[in-house]
């Protein structure tokens, strides 16, 4: 297994923003490949995109493994990378940050794991994130949506 690192790549998708959406990831380690996707009713492209992200990670056995996450959102790279997710979590998300209660579950998953994100360019030619793009877009297009229940109960 030396010299293995997991790879992973994600993508979120909303019709309409908000509208139905989904996400896709593909985890790769070796020659061995999984895929993820599922879809909403209601949420926006943002949060699909941590979705992907948050679902990759969820399911994963191992932990405190080095891993990269390649992702086409620059909101997700630059808020990690560039540290704004820290101020959030800082500031309470003061000011109307969106997106809370991914972001931190996003948060406790990423302390148990060495994560590192690459942006690749959306709708290029990476296969595997245009792989991830079918994924979501079908998982948002398909039938027996689930509810984003952080996005939907907003305003209750």
């Amino acid at each position: 297994m030396q010299g293995h690192q997991l790879i992973i790549y994600t993508d979120g998708s909303s019709r309409g923003n908000p509208g139905p959406g989904g996400y896709g990831a593909i985890l790769m380690w070796g020659d061995k490949k999984k895929e993820l996707s599922a879809g909403y009713r209601l949420t926006t492209n943002n949060r699909m995109e941590l979705m992907g992200v948050i679902a990759a990670l969820e399911s994963l056995t191992k932990k405190n493994i080095p891993l990269t996450i390649y992702t086409d959102s620059q909101y997700i790279v630059n808020s990690v990378t560039k540290k704004w997710l820290d101020g959030w979590i800082r500031t309470g998300f003061a000011g109307g940050k969106k997106n809370k209660d991914l972001w931190m579950r996003y948060y406790q998953l990423s302390k148990q794991y060495q994560v590192k994100f690459v942006w690749v360019k959306g709708h290029a030619d990476n296969p595997y994130n245009n792989r991830c793009d079918v994924l979501a877009t079908s998982a948002a297009d398909g039938n027996n949506l689930l509810v984003d229940e952080g996005y939907e109960n907003l305003d209750a």
